[in-house]
């Protein structure tokens, strides 16, 4: 490995709400840092290219591939990941949807696809269905189809435009 990818960097961020000081490797990936640093494992490492979305996490408000970004970007940033948007209830009517809707099955690609849809649901409004789809492209799921996971989200932004039985 080059040398450059063993510098050390130390970087200060805010994860889940709460400050973080660390000392990272130069060439360490976000989703490592996150699962074998700090012990938030919600997010997956998968295909490690960023095609799946199973490692999508948010960084200063937008959703990002935790395996395309490197931990010594992070600082100064403000990370929230599924431990903490659910911790919040940020994701909660999400999660009760995705179980109402059985958008799940074996629950790997689950914490991504959750952050991908908080990030589009908090843009407002009601989202077509085609929106939904296309936003979500990113978030890979081998188990459940889609159909179960667009009827969610489109419920969930329903719901929060109180627009539940339209």
């Amino acid at each position: 490995m080059s040398e450059i990818f063993r510098a050390q960097v130390d970087i200060d961020l805010r994860v889940n709400g709460e400050q973080v000081a660390a000392r990272v490797i130069a060439g360490q990936h976000v989703i490592d840092f996150l699962r074998e640093e700090l012990g938030l494992t919600g997010a997956h490492a998968s295909c490690e290219h960023g095609v799946c979305g199973a490692c999508t996490i948010r960084v200063n408000g937008q959703a990002v591939r935790g395996c395309l970004m490197l931990a010594a970007q992070l600082d100064g940033a403000e990370v929230w990941t599924v431990e903490g948007l659910s911790d919040n209830n940020t994701i909660r009517d999400l999660q009760d949807a995705f179980v109402a809707r059985n958008a799940l099955q074996c629950g790997f690609c689950t914490p991504g696809m959750l952050v991908s849809a908080e990030e589009l649901l908090a843009q407002g409004g009601i989202p077509e269905r085609g929106k939904i789809r296309e936003h979500m492209s990113g978030n890979y799921c081998r188990c459940t189809g889609y159909e179960a996971i667009v009827d969610a989200i489109e419920t969930v932004a329903r719901q929060r435009a109180g627009k539940a039985n339209s």
